[in-house]
């Protein structure tokens, strides 16, 4: 068992359950998935890139990424209906734990000048959305192969529906807020 899923089933959700008053163990505040995504715009037209950025972040998330494509032409982008334009992976059980583990004990201490993440991206359901510059940042990416320098969402899913319920279960997950 990851060791993320072990603090949460034996600590976190009954200790934020608690704070917030949720009596029913079901209700209990949780992740319930993790979505990453990077944008390949300008690799529209190489499909040699396209493989290179799809095992890209196949390697950062442990699994086959599926590309997404335009759902309508948008001229002033050249871009036209049907062309790839993104890349997107999602994340549930054992792999999003490992994921989130992975990302909050490496991944973000590596990034420069790092003090936390702010916490001031959360939606009104309680979703936190962060972005990254460089996808280099993770310990996956052979700095020798890489070509283009590419940004990368991750969007974490709760159940909660509420903002301050998810940033206090991100906290105890061991999310590194800026203090």
């Amino acid at each position: 068992m990851n060791r993320l899923m072990e603090k949460y089933q034996k600590n976190v959700g009954s200790k934020v359950g608690a704070e917030f008053d949720i009596k029913n163990k079901a209700a209990q505040p949780k992740i319930e998935k993790v979505v990453v995504n990077m944008g390949i715009g300008g690799l529209k037209d190489s499909k040699d890139e396209q493989e290179k950025a799809v095992n890209e972040v196949a390697s950062i998330v442990g699994q086959k990424p599926s590309l997404r494509l335009a759902r309508k032409s948008i001229a002033g982008f050249n871009i036209r209906e049907g062309q790839p334009v993104g890349i997107s992976a999602t994340l549930r059980g054992i792999r999003m734990y490992d994921f989130l583990d992975k990302f909050f004990n490496v991944v973000l201490p590596r990034i420069r000048d790092f003090r936390g993440v702010s916490r001031t991206s959360f939606d009104k359901n309680g979703n936190y959305t962060l972005g990254l510059t460089e996808h280099i940042v993770f310990p996956e990416i052979d700095l020798g192969k890489i070509t283009h320098m590419r940004g990368l969402e991750i969007t974490i899913v709760t159940n909660t529906h509420n903002p301050q319920v998810s940033e206090r279960l991100l906290e105890e997950m061991g999310m590194p807020f800026v203090k």
